[in-house]
């Protein structure tokens, strides 16, 4: 991000500086608006293999499939900018930023309401939460691959034992379910 400049951009597209400017107002803005554009196609790309997960670890599989083909796509080095540039003074990235983050959320979100209605992890989930830190999960892991590839195919690997965790609990018999969401809710009720 920091060698990006309107004459930059400008030069890559073949076009005049000065559009950059009647079109988008700033350099931040049509950074924000291509990371916002880029994320919506890349969303939409996805959108079918999302709604036919039927499991957990099948949404884990869609997600390692969605990590592998943005590294391969440099997605993840301009994400990891992006959120540098967000942190430091480059401020007006952040909302773009977040926007793109939230078209991902939204989709892990709409996917973990359908799996996991009805069961004992829904009573307790907070299932906006949950899919923004499945969400973050993926960003750190897509992070720390650049600098330890064996130790993130570690992080995906756990998170796919918690998956067939869930998809154990959720094969209790009638019994054993009453039982645990009675644990589940006595663990989450808050000792005052």
């Amino acid at each position: 991000m920091t060698g990006v400049s309107a004459r930059t951009i400008a030069a890559a597209a073949g076009a005049n500086q000065a559009l950059v400017f009647y079109h988008f107002g700033s350099v931040d803005d049509l950074l924000g608006a291509a990371c916002e554009q880029a994320t919506r196609q890349r969303v939409e790309a996805f959108a079918e293999r999302f709604a036919a997960v039927g499991s957990l670890r099948e949404l884990l599989q869609v997600g390692r499939d969605l990590h592998y083909e943005e590294l391969a796509m440099g997605n993840v080095s301009v994400l990891a900018q992006l959120l540098a540039a967000a942190q430091s003074g480059e401020r007006r990235l952040a909302a773009p930023t977040a926007a793109a983050l939230r078209m991902w959320t939204g989709e892990i979100e709409a996917v973990l309401q359908r799996l996991l209605a009805g069961s004992p992890v829904a009573e307790v989930a907070d299932i906006p939460g949950l899919a923004r830190a499945v969400g973050a999960a993926f960003v750190g892991i897509e992070l720390y691959e650049g600098v330890d590839r064996d130790g993130a195919s570690r992080a995906l690997d756990a998170l796919d034992q918690l998956a067939v965790l869930v998809e154990v609990v959720d094969e209790l018999g009638p019994l054993a379910r009453r039982a645990l969401k009675s644990k589940i809710k006595k663990a989450a009720t808050p000792r005052g």
